[in-house]
């Protein structure tokens, strides 16, 4: 077994949880945009249960942490999937167009709508101003 990791800040992604864009730790500062660190195993560990929130339990992990061979499988995974895109020569199903809604497709409602009822001023009496009514 090797004695270090490969070890990356997760891109970020608030949308995700993933809120840090740089993370220093042991004089090692990782950047989010420049992929993976080797580092010892011993720093690899402590990195594997970091959180984007410290305070909180529940928040996203904030590093992937993996052997040479996982972090080979796991950037194979994610070119693949930035690669998924349709081609021309694909068998493509036909999208058909929804058409516009007028209003003469509407039904037609012969029955009056009912007002709401207006709503009574309680300060009607009152000799406060309007801002003080407020």
């Amino acid at each position: 077994m090797t004695d270090t990791l490969l070890v990356r800040l997760k891109r970020y992604d608030p949308r995700r949880g993933f809120v840090l864009r740089r993370f220093t730790y042991a004089g090692i500062r990782f950047h989010d945009d420049r992929g993976w660190y080797r580092v010892e195993r011993k720093v690899g560990e402590h990195l594997r249960a970091v959180r984007t929130v410290p305070t909180d339990k529940y928040a996203p992990l904030a590093f992937d942490v993996c052997t040479e061979a996982e972090a080979k499988a796991l950037d194979a995974g994610e070119s693949e999937a930035a690669k998924v895109k349709r081609s021309a020569t694909d068998d493509l199903k036909v999208t058909t167009a929804r058409g516009a809604v007028t209003t003469d497709d509407l039904p037609k409602n012969t029955s009056p709508a009912s007002a709401p009822p207006t709503a009574k001023d309680d300060d009607a009496g009152s000799k406060r101003g309007k801002r003080e009514r407020e």
